[in-house]
């Protein structure tokens, strides 16, 4: 996770309960409401800067998706809708001037429209190619200038009231009248209304597509009817026309029975294909309804054929999503979901749908791989090349983990990793923010909140444990998903880039101090580039994964802390088997004591971690064949009579001797520690060279009489060498160890050029080599000569403090030895 997560710590004097509110997970302002969906717009790939707060106006710049201005443009509707009914009504209805009322009503509303001309150049608007938001002031006039301007003016002019003030009559001309019917421009908006609210998963489909087919019917219905009215109405002859046929004084009928008559004729007209009772008279009137009746056959054809297609190829991915969204619902009806689910799954299909229809994944994956990876690199890599995780990784890695990341939107409120699930995607926030959330007993607490530029997911992918936190998405954010295995891959192809990338994540997660494993043993003001101290806290926690990571990265497995606890100490008293494998496997000294003189052997008896001792056992032997001796004779020194019953009970030999040549019962005799040779007697020790301690012989002899009995211990039933060699060798933790088997049974040392004491006092910094030990001195020389290049004819072998070694016997595992020529006269 990354270092700009804001974590939420109580003050001093406040219990962690006592935090602010906030930190609670009930800020509804964060998150957006299904109604509010349709207002997202989708950030461009790999854009960190994009601004997702698109929905609410800024400066004198108006957003499209404002709340207000919506509500604005579904009134500006509701004035189209009076406009396209009302002109055709007064032009053939009112052969004078329209009733006082009507005619200001009209100015009114082109007053509005007037207004909205203006506010139009304030409008920020979405560009068809890229679909974002443009809200330059100079591009929106620039762009209304171009395209609807010239048209909206024309439809807004009151041309009556301009015909007034030139002829100074009541009573305009058809021209004026023609000219008005440019207002039917304004219709474009009531299409632009009805598709937006087809998308809107708020409101039925079926009914929004039912409303839209009957808004189209009915407006038909009545131009036609007004414009066959008017047909009769400007007839010379009013008895010879379809309705001064049937009433000779219809101007003297009201208004809306001759209204009516015209709708009926008009209906009939185009739902049938006889007339009845109204029908043409003469011959302007048969023009007019041959014409209409081709454009119903033709609107009819067009209906049933071309347009049928048309619209169910438009509307085929719209009415999929919305069956879906209904089965989605359902669903959610019928297994009784929280609404907080349901909503999460509606708002997850619905940004879908808006990505599905921008084909930007679809389109780059089935270009060629060099053009996908060049595209990627071009979109993605600036914001990678920012992630902490990556630093100081070289350019290759870079560019090979971003041709495998996959760029995906999330709505907001969405759980894109959640708490104690198995780590199998890490992502990069691009755009938006994540909230970290921890909940325990069914409360969830924000603990931070990250943003673009930010990873998270690395935690259990890197350690292979699962998740700490629920990660929730706060705004709608565009992120990179990359698959665990494929960073495990990366990481592994090259050395220093899998020691560059765990190093880096040691050092964030210590900085955060939100990866427990021991944190708090570590010195903050250690070298940052020494980072071989986490083996021990890695090793504190049993992550047998992660530690094999940091040991494939070449950090020395028997580093030791203050008190000189290596890993394999910390491993073994801690119970944890896995990190005592992963250890082993990378050949780790079994034989290394701690300050107190305790080996692992040691620390996994006295914790009572029998499979883990019987492993170590098993490896030291091999080594040593001290190792039962020096066991037993420890506990019998400390007077530990709980340890010494532990390792009788696993077999060990009651006679064993230490590398002295001492057994356990003769250093409890010259301790004098009674209950300790009883134990040892009892369980059948050999007591031989009595006299040499001073111990009471009639005590020693009542010991022998009650042994006739028989012994206390019982030894456990051990598995065979076979079998613990096998659980070493075997055993894959992680899926990908090497095995390093042979490394338990043969000893490894490092060789250096020179005398110790001459380095030391030249400050040489010459690095050794580390080989396996030979059989004999004089292999050893050999192979140092082949490595460093120098005679071995005169050339001895010296320890760090300068002693010389003349046997290969005296040589011990990971001991440290300088080879280097001397002199002729060097004995003389």
């Amino acid at each position: 996770m990354s270092s700009s997560m804001k974590k939420v710590e109580p003050q001093a004097g406040q219990s962690s309960e006592s935090t602010s509110p906030k930190s609670e997970v009930d800020d509804d302002d964060s998150s957006l409401s299904l109604s509010s969906l349709s207002k997202l717009i989708l950030p461009p790939l790999g854009v960190s800067s994009y601004n997702q707060n698109q929905i609410k106006s800024k400066g004198w710049v108006i957003s499209p998706m404002d709340s207000r201005y919506r509500c604005w443009e579904t009134f500006m509707v509701t004035l189209v809708f009076y406009s396209a009914w009302v002109y055709p009504f007064e032009v053939a209805f009112f052969s004078s001037s329209p009733p006082r009322k009507l005619y200001i009503a009209d100015n009114i509303v082109d007053l509005f429209f007037a207004v909205d001309i203006v506010l139009t150049f304030f409008v920020a608007y979405i560009d068809s190619r890229t679909q974002l938001l443009v809200r330059d002031s100079k591009k929106i006039a620039v762009r209304y200038l171009s395209t609807w301007f010239l048209m909206d003016v024309a439809s807004t002019i009151p041309y009556e009231a301009l015909g007034y003030l030139f002829t100074g009559k009541s009573k305009v001309g058809i021209s004026y009248s023609l000219l008005g019917l440019l207002r039917f421009w304004r219709l474009r908006r009531v299409k632009q209304l009805f598709t937006r609210l087809e998308k809107d998963i708020r409101f039925s489909y079926f009914w929004i597509r039912c409303a839209r087919l009957l808004a189209v019917t009915l407006f038909l219905v009545h131009c036609a009817g007004c414009l066959y009215y008017l047909l009769a109405d400007r007839y010379p002859h009013e008895g010879n026309t379809w309705l001064g046929s049937v009433n000779p004084n219809f101007r003297e009928t009201s208004l809306w029975i001759r209204y009516i008559s015209a709708l009926y004729w008009s209906i009939t007209t185009m739902t049938t294909v006889g007339y009845g009772d109204l029908h043409a008279v003469n011959t302007v009137e048969m023009i007019f309804i041959i014409f209409y009746m081709l454009f119903n056959l033709g609107l009819t054809a067009y209906i049933i054929g071309n347009m049928t297609n048309l619209v169910v190829e438009g509307t085929r991915r719209t009415m999929e999503f919305r069956n879906s969204i209904e089965a989605a619902s359902n669903f959610v009806c019928r297994n009784r979901l929280p609404p907080r689910l349901k909503e999460q799954i509606l708002a997850y299909m619905c940004l879908r749908f808006k990505a599905e229809s921008l084909n930007q994944q679809q389109l780059i994956e089935q270009l060629p791989k060099s053009i996908y990876t060049n595209i990627c690199q071009q979109l993605f890599l600036p914001t990678v090349e920012k992630v902490y995780l990556f630093n100081g990784t070289s350019k290759e890695i870079r560019l090979h983990l971003v041709a495998k990341m996959k760029a995906e939107y999330i709505p907001p409120r969405e759980d894109v990793i959640m708490q104690n699930e198995a780590p199998e995607d890490v992502y990069i926030i691009v755009s938006g923010e994540v909230e970290i959330i921890d909940c325990e007993m069914d409360k969830e607490l924000i603990v931070g909140t990250l943003h673009s530029g930010d990873m998270f997911g690395e935690l259990g992918a890197l350690c292979c444990r699962p998740q700490r936190f629920t990660f929730r998405t706060k705004t709608l954010s565009q992120l990179l998903r990359l698959k665990t295995t494929d960073l495990i891959e990366a990481m592994q192809s090259k050395q220093e880039d899998n020691v560059a990338i765990l190093k880096n994540f040691l050092q964030h997660n210590k900085r955060l101090k939100d990866l427990k494993i021991g944190v708090e043993s570590v010195d903050e003001d250690d070298d940052p580039k020494n980072i071989s101290i986490n083996l021990l806290t890695v090793a504190e926690t049993g992550n047998a994964a992660f530690l094999d990571e940091l040991l494939k990265a070449r950090l020395d497995p028997d580093i030791g802390d203050s008190k000189g606890r290596t890993p394999l100490h910390i491993a073994a008293s801690k119970g944890h088997e896995e990190c005592v494998l992963v250890l082993l496997k990378h050949a780790c000294n079994v034989h290394l004591r701690d300050m107190n003189g305790n080996t692992a052997l040691w620390d996994a008896i006295s914790s009572k971690h029998h499979s883990i001792f019987r492993i170590l056992y098993h490896c030291a032997a091999i080594s040593d064949p001290f190792t039962a001796g020096d066991l037993l004779c420890t506990a019998a020194k400390r007077n530990d009579l709980n340890v010494m019953q532990e390792l009788l009970t696993h077999g060990l030999s009651v006679d064993a001797k230490n590398r002295n040549g001492l057994t356990a019962l003769q250093i409890a005799m010259k301790e004098k520690h009674e209950e300790m040779v009883d134990l040892l007697v009892m369980n059948g020790a050999d007591v031989i060279n009595t006299n040499t301690y001073e111990f009471s012989s009639t005590t020693l002899n009542e010991m022998l009489k009650k042994r006739e009995i028989g012994h206390r211990i019982t030894v456990k039933d051990a598995p065979s060498s076979e079998e613990i060699l096998k659980k070493i060798e075997g055993k894959d933790h992680v899926g990908n160890l090497s095995k390093c088997s042979s490394g338990l049974d043969q000893l490894r040392v490092s060789i250096y050029k020179g005398n110790p004491l001459m380095r030391k006092e030249s400050g040489c910094m010459e690095p050794g080599r580390l080989i396996r030990l030979p059989g004999s001195l004089e292999e050893l020389k050999n192979i140092a000569g082949e490595k460093f290049g120098i005679d071995t004819k005169n050339a001895i072998v010296t320890d760090e403090s300068g002693a010389e070694i003349d046997s290969i016997e005296v040589i011990r595992d990971n001991d440290k030895l300088f080879i280097f020529e001397v002199p002729i006269d060097y004995y003389m």
